[in-house]
């Protein structure tokens, strides 16, 4: 139970590096990271796979759930959906409540764009109106009577129709202002690709999950199986007086510990079953069996100088993290433009008559301004300051995430290495504690010990199975995290996965 308990621990960090190495990364273009999978019970796959060490932190934790939720579609379907790992994630990128909300950012960021855009294009406007006016010339100082002139004109009626067009001709401001907002929706785009390699990272950790968690109970349900006929040839040995009371029930306690282990297990199977349904967006109460088992296949054909090289002409991230830096460096320069010159004209073209059209006659306003700013306070000065400022962070946060990159790759490498040669060291030892569970049978059945060794001998059978099933688990995780390390993990996560 200890080295259960300590394993249990170890690939729960091995998720959270994992999921820290996909996240960092998203950080500087503010996109969502997703929070870490429901971990296994000390029955679960992960009880006896070791911790993948050396991922870096995340700074950016607050969106992590959106990508453990997402919007179902729509109703059970009353039957057993067979979902294989290729379905799961194609599900996932449609349904995945991250990627739909990175999605509507993505929209958000576009709105942005045509609002700074709408400020450069020309107001073009018509209106047609008709008027019926009575006049107090003495409301307008005409105090001196006139003989013949009348004091009051009218009511008399004006019909017009005029169409209205205003232009800024040259904004300086304005024009940096919508190329900083070009540069966000290009960086919002990086951040949409990037987190489609996040929802691929939750959705795979999260099928492989449950696949590791379905070996689990089937190997803990063999070791039912083999403490009953252990407990049952003790009962037979009891009642043929060749044992002590205290080795049937000795065998009565490990059989009884096996099945509290079943019982965990395959509660946590349901439970995690769940959090992929929620993940890929099934309907709620959707039954479904996966039909793809993923075993141990080793990764070849990448070297780590090749690794470092794609990631970065790879990763969405630190393309929008670059876009980000280009639009903070346009938003300062148009905020010193501020102090520049501003050409415009306001024109407008009708027809004016009265009492009607019938008498109108065509007229027109044109006007051209020239606005020189002289003095407009300390505004331009703290709007320079701020953009400066939020222009140094994002530089800031570039070369950081240059240097995460390099970490990440490295990290998964590492990850990837020493999940392979647990499996390798594990596999073996399934071997060496099946002949030791045998042998002590044996001895067991001869009279030449008590069935203590038996009991330790099932014990290292389980933790040896349980450590296998978890490296294999730890190795396929492995293998996505690499792939999004690379910032390939939507186009070569299945490939990864295979081996290939």
């Amino acid at each position: 139970m200890i080295v259960e308990k300590q394993a249990l621990a170890t690939v729960r960090c091995l998720w959270a590096a994992s999921m820290l190495l996909a996240g960092t990364a998203s950080a500087q273009t503010a996109s969502p990271q997703p929070s870490p999978a429901p971990q296994p019970s000390t029955t679960s796959p992960a009880t006896a796979a070791p911790a993948l060490q050396g991922s870096s932190a995340s700074s950016a934790g607050q969106r992590q759930n959106v990508f453990q939720g997402s919007v179902p579609s729509g109703n059970p379907t009353g039957t057993v959906l067979r979902i294989s790992i290729k379905e799961a994630i194609d599900r996932a990128l449609k349904y995945n409540l991250g990627v739909i909300e990175s999605d509507q950012d993505t929209r958000a960021a576009h709105a942005a764009r045509l609002r700074s855009l709408n400020a450069l294009l020309p107001n073009l406007s018509a209106r047609i109106s008709s008027t019926i006016e009575q006049i107090n010339l003495k409301a307008f100082g005409f105090n001196v009577s006139i003989p013949g002139f009348p004091v009051i004109v009218g009511p008399f009626e004006i019909a017009d129709a005029r169409a209205y067009l205003s232009q800024e001709i040259f904004n300086w401001s304005e024009i940096k202002n919508w190329k900083s907002a070009t540069e966000s929706e290009r960086a919002s785009k990086f951040t949409y690709k990037n987190d489609r390699d996040l929802v691929v990272l939750t959705a795979g950790n999260s099928y492989l999950l449950v696949i590791s968690d379905g070996a689990t109970v089937d190997s803990i349900r063999a070791q039912v199986g083999t403490s009953k006929a252990l407990h049952q040839r003790a009962l037979d040995q009891k009642k043929a007086g060749v044992i002590a009371n205290i080795d049937e029930l000795r065998a009565r306690v490990e059989l009884q510990t096996q099945q509290q282990r079943l019982i965990s297990a395959q509660n946590q199977l349901a439970i995690d079953k769940l959090t992929l349904g929620r993940v890929i967006g099934l309907p709620s109460g959707q039954e479904f069996q996966l039909t793809d088992s993923i075993p141990y296949s080793p990764l070849t054909g990448i070297t780590l100088d090749e690794a470092l090289q794609r990631a970065y002409v790879s990763r969405a991230d630190y393309f929008g993290a670059k876009a980000q830096v280009r639009a903070a460096e346009l938003a300062r320069q148009a905020a010193a433009a501020e102090n520049y010159p501003t050409v415009s004209v306001n024109t407008d073209f009708g027809d004016i008559g009265s009492p009607n059209f019938g008498s109108s006659h065509e007229t027109f306003t044109f006007a051209a301004t020239l606005n020189i700013p002289v003095f407009q306070g300390t505004r331009v000065r703290a709007d320079k300051l701020q953009a400066d400022s939020v222009q140094r962070q994002h530089r800031a946060e570039l070369e950081d995430l240059r240097g995460k990159i390099d970490d990440q790759v490295r990290t998964a490498f590492l990850n990837l290495k020493s999940s392979s040669d647990l499996v390798a060291v594990t596999k073996s030892n399934i071997d060496l504690a099946s002949q030791t569970l045998t042998q002590a049978q044996d001895r067991f059945s001869a009279g030449v010990t008590d069935n203590i060794e038996v009991v330790q001998a099932q014990e290292s059978v389980a933790a040896a199975n349980q450590s296998y099933i978890s490296s294999v688990y730890s190795y396929n995780v492995a293998k996505i995290s690499l792939a999004q390390a690379i910032g390939i993990a939507e186009q070569s996560a299945m490939q990864y996965l295979g081996g290939r």
